[in-house]
């Protein structure tokens, strides 16, 4: 058989970390090993069964079995706009302002080809979700990036930038409440990141992927309900956390309108759109009931309860996360988060990310999914404290 080679732009991507890491804990189930898998974001609740119910009813409708038009139905629009007015009391146009997205990571990975050019400037936050890196490559520009530290609330510090990173900078990604670090942004922040955008000309693209998840009654704040925000950005919002919708790949974009403009421009040379069905189970779950985020949120918040008090119990100092459904845990002193992740996986059989799969900034921390029952965390915990290494 002919065997013909990739491209030397597929040769340049950044290896798919999480794919890696799936691979490695395979292994060991396959060997038939009781694996422990706290290493993914793969939400493991289903779908509210209401939003189950209209996706059935949509599927047997003749009209959805057509080809959906390229840039989607505006009642599903609508129901963005109507979703963002009823939480953060942001005014949108369902025309200009809303783009609907084949999942969230298609939009973050579409953004840069949009708006870069070879060569053109990104900031990124390090550590930060690594696909931000896939639409880099892809747009052939130069990451920056902005470190995330502890002391300072795992926000960037501008200050640290650089006049001349400033001044090339075309575009920066932010991302809360944040993957790995669970950090949540204030809305001074996000008015400093504003200012900031104005004052150099930098259009900002804020991954909003769990903004239904706080605790301690937090609710994670969208960044356009900043001043201004609108007006230098985007927020890319998915219902795969939200809904556990995870496998339906549906999300949308928010914001700029030439930014939103752009974004479908793309995507008609790359898609039609999305299913129908889809489009009006999405809708349905953005303006129907919603006790079942509240209900989820309380869930995440009682496994984060459950995992930080039992691993504080056997001696791991570790920090409680604000948002997100991670924890983001100090490595014991003596190990890199690699080795730590594999003693952990060889020896406990429980599979967590290291931090340096996230970036430089990431070394020093794992990020620990709180993605299984109650008993599989208690179970983990004892686990651990058989290792005798925290």
């Amino acid at each position: 058989m002919t065997k013909f080679p990739p491209s030397e732009l597929l040769n340049s991507l950044p290896k798919q970390f999480f794919a890696a890491l799936t691979k490695k804990a395979s292994q060991f189930i396959e060997q038939g090993y009781d694996v422990i898998n706290l290493g993914q974001g793969n939400p493991d609740q289903p779908t509210p069964k209401h939003i189950v119910a209209k996706l059935q009813e949509a599927a047997a409708n003749p009209l959805n079995h057509k080809y959906s038009p390229f840039q989607g139905f505006s009642y599903f629009k609508q129901a963005a706009v109507d979703f963002y007015m009823r939480e953060y009391g942001v005014s949108l146009d369902p025309d200009k302002e809303v783009a609907i997205l084949f999942g969230g990571k298609a939009g973050l990975v579409e953004i840069p080809q949009c708006l870069l050019n070879p060569g053109d400037t990104i900031l990124v936050p390090d550590p930060g979700y690594p696909d931000y890196w896939s639409g880099i490559a892809l747009a052939k520009a130069e990451m920056v990036t902005m470190p995330l530290r502890e002391e300072n609330h795992f926000l960037p510090n501008y200050q640290e930038l650089s006049s001349d990173n400033l001044a090339d900078a075309k575009l920066m990604f932010l991302n809360y409440p944040n993957n790995p670090t669970g950090a949540v942004a204030t809305k001074e922040f996000f008015e400093e990141t504003v200012k900031l955008a104005n004052d150099h000309n930098i259009c900002i693209v804020h991954d909003f992927a769990y903004g239904a998840i706080g605790f301690d009654g937090i609710k994670p704040l969208s960044f356009l309900q900043a001043k201004g925000a609108k007006n230098i950005g985007v927020e890319i919002y998915t219902l795969s956390k939200t809904y556990n919708m995870a496998g339906w790949r549906v999300a949308f974009a928010v914001g700029n309108e030439s930014i939103i403009s752009s974004i479908e421009l793309l995507q008609d040379h790359l898609y039609v759109s999305l299913f129908g069905a889809v489009q009006e189970a999405a809708a349905e779950a953005l303006t129907g009931p919603q006790e079942c985020v509240r209900e989820l949120t309380r869930l995440y918040e009682q496994r984060r309860n459950v995992l930080i008090d039992g691993l504080k119990a056997i001696g791991w100092e570790v920090t409680a996360p604000k948002g997100s459904f991670f924890a983001w845990l100090k490595v014991p002193k003596g190990y890199t988060s690699e080795e730590f992740s594999t003693i952990l996986l060889e020896q406990a059989h429980i599979m967590v990310a290291p931090g340096i799969g996230f970036g430089s900034f990431g070394e020093g921390f794992v990020r620990v999914g709180l993605l299984s029952s109650e008993e599989r965390l208690i179970e983990a915990v004892s686990r651990i404290r058989s290792l005798q290494i925290v």
